[in-house]
């Protein structure tokens, strides 16, 4: 029995493979598919600055600005997408951004997306 990660559309699995006939004329036999673990996300800093929530769970699509632009309230910093409709989520304050979250993280509601000091 062997084991490997195989990546599909972007998303990895670990595949048991188990070797079945005879010597020389082995065929590999997929046993086992499970997803392979989600990476780690970084941790949110603490208290550094106004936080930027998701106010719904879904998929970071875009961020409208680099680490350490200036933003004004009510700008657009983020897109999340949503049950296929795109949202903009705006800055709840003036002053500079900081992200915590790239594009493709998907979120939680209430997650931590940016902090703008």
């Amino acid at each position: 029995m062997r084991k490997f990660n195989v990546t599909v559309n972007g998303k990895s699995y670990v595949v048991d493979v188990e070797e079945v006939g005879t010597e020389g004329n082995a065929a590999p036999v997929v046993t086992s598919v499970a997803a392979a673990p989600a990476p780690a996300a970084k941790p949110a800093p603490v208290g550094e600055g106004t936080p930027v929530k998701a106010p719904m769970p879904g998929l970071i699509l875009g961020l409208a600005h680099a680490d350490g632009d200036a933003v004004k309230k009510n700008e657009k910093v983020i897109v999340l997408e949503a049950m296929k409709m795109e949202n903009d989520i705006n800055a709840p304050a003036d002053g500079v951004i900081t992200y915590v979250v790239k594009k493709g993280d998907n979120v939680e509601t209430g997650a931590v997306l940016a902090y703008i000091k």
